[in-house]
């Protein structure tokens, strides 16, 4: 016997010395052979970590949209407004509308922006975590299809259930670039909701929902799907731990470049179908649809008028997919930790 946990093998030529956890004992192994041994400690193993609980998923998700879009609100202000400005035949500055309106102008519409967040991101990520567990359980596996499909629908769901919000964002955002004659004055979001349903009636608050949820449903894709995708990806190509910062951020920074250029014709259209107002003459809308909105531009402004504003818009995806989901990811581990 060497020490607590050790026995000794002494063989003809050399003594070798083995850590082995067995009960206090001599063994015979051989006619030159013998050993002593006593007890090791068993080795702990380390406890997985709680499972988040559903309540917690929804609201580290929404917390996570709503700080996310409190650092990307200017670029969308911006975006917004470059988008909305062909539509009046004008170009649009960023330093013109800074030395007019002053710096703080880029967050115009922020109160509705984070009211969206608590609907659109709360439940969009929320639900598509939920659906593609209940996929999982039913199938057995989580493969890429199955994040597509889940991924559309949440996404849908989500842009229905938040499209009030969206319109109010697009107005307020807005308003202060149009003619005087023109604006609506919003005060916040709570005056600009109010004063949608008593002058325009409630079905204006889905005024746009069409190419909303068919943008939603390919940010269902393109974002929260291939983050999932890519997120498993990197890991195993780049041997990244799964859900650590540099793999959320690798993830997110490649979902948000494709979503952002595969989106922006729809984030074009919904914005005009947003902000649109009757003609005085006809009383018509001059956009109905997405596919009417979508067809009406690229005839009239050519294909390119569907990605004016692109840059801003790719800062916002961009931007908020990866300060978002890394939100997210650092919440869910303090929470863990803590549990």
């Amino acid at each position: 016997k060497h020490s607590n946990n050790e026995f000794l093998i002494v063989s003809h030529h050399q003594v070798h010395a083995i850590v082995v956890p067995v009960q206090p004992t001599m063994i015979p192994t051989g006619p030159n052979f013998f050993m002593a041994a006593s007890p090791a400690p068993a080795a702990k193993t380390a406890a997985p970590a709680p499972a988040l609980s559903k309540p917690m998923v929804f609201a580290t998700s929404g917390l996570g949209g709503v700080l996310g879009w409190c650092v990307v609100h200017p670029a969308n202000t911006i975006a917004v407004r470059a988008s909305l400005a062909s539509m009046q035949g004008k170009t649009f500055s960023l330093g013109t509308m800074i030395k007019e309106q002053g710096l703080m102008s880029v967050y115009d519409g922020l109160s509705a922006g984070v009211m969206r967040q608590v609907f659109y991101a709360s439940t969009r990520f929320g639900l598509f975590e939920e659906f593609r567990d209940i996929l999982h359980e039913y199938r057995g596996k989580t493969d890429f299809a199955s994040r597509v499909v889940v991924g559309a629908i949440t996404g849908g769901i989500a842009a229905y259930i938040s499209c009030p919000m969206e319109v109010a964002v697009v107005r307020m955002s807005n308003d202060s670039t149009l003619p005087e004659s023109e604006r609506r004055n919003y005060k916040n979001v709570f005056d600009t909701s109010m004063r949608i349903a008593r002058e325009e009636g409630f079905a204006a608050f889905w005024r746009g929902s069409n190419p909303f949820v068919a943008r939603a449903m390919m940010v269902g894709v393109f974002q929260v799907a291939t983050l999932d995708q890519f997120k498993t990806m990197y890991a195993d190509m780049l041997g990244q731990k799964k859900n650590s910062i540099p793999n959320v951020f690798s993830a997110a920074m490649t979902s948000g470049l494709i979503y952002s250029i595969a989106t922006m014709p729809l984030e074009a259209s919904k914005n005009r179908m947003a902000s649109q107002k009757p003609d005085p003459k006809t009383g018509l809308l001059p956009y109905t649809g997405a596919l009417q909105t979508l067809r009406k531009v690229a005839a009239e402004e050519g294909i390119m008028g569907l990605y004016k504003g692109y840059l801003p818009y790719y800062l916002r995806c961009g931007g908020h997919t990866v300060s978002m989901f890394i939100i997210v990811q650092l919440l869910r581990d303090a929470y863990t930790q803590r549990s």
